[in-house]
């Protein structure tokens, strides 16, 4: 699994002219899935990404989780990030089958909330217009596979 971790002072994801999701303070996160991703990758993912210090302490440093701070996360689905961009054209070969990916999509959510996280999604599979306040800006990837 790969996702890019935004820290935002608040996002939103919209669908079809109407909000599916907003937040705050927290996380704005692309999450893509692989053909051999299984739950340990959520599992893994998920812990890693809400325990990763990237907050501000009193000091300027960044010291903070996303717990400590009380933040959120807004989570969408993003299979573009396994694209080959080798051509011109991009080839997704490389991203999961659709029943695959919202199966783990759906879980890497429950893994996020069952943490304690308010957390907002888009929807698996849909055209959505996504907009950020990016804070810093502090954009970290994550892949399960390297962590």
């Amino acid at each position: 699994m790969r996702a890019v971790v935004t820290r935002v002072s608040r996002a939103s994801v919209e669908i079809e002219s109407r909000i599916a999701g907003k937040i705050d303070r927290g996380f704005l996160i692309l999450l893509a899935v692989a053909p051999d991703d299984s739950e340990s990758d959520v599992e893994i993912l998920a812990e890693k990404i809400c325990r990763t210090r990237i907050f501000s302490d009193s000091n300027g440093k960044m010291n903070l989780d996303l717990e400590s701070v009380n933040g959120s996360l807004l989570i969408i689905s993003q299979f573009t990030l396994y694209a080959d961009v080798k051509s011109r054209r991009p080839s997704f070969s490389h991203a999961a089958k659709a029943d695959l990916a919202q199966n783990l999509y759906e879980k890497f959510i429950d893994a996020c909330k069952s943490r304690g996280f308010h957390v907002e999604s888009g929807e698996f599979g849909a055209d959505m217009q996504v907009e950020s306040i990016n804070d810093g800006p502090v954009t970290l990837i994550f892949d399960s596979k390297n962590l």
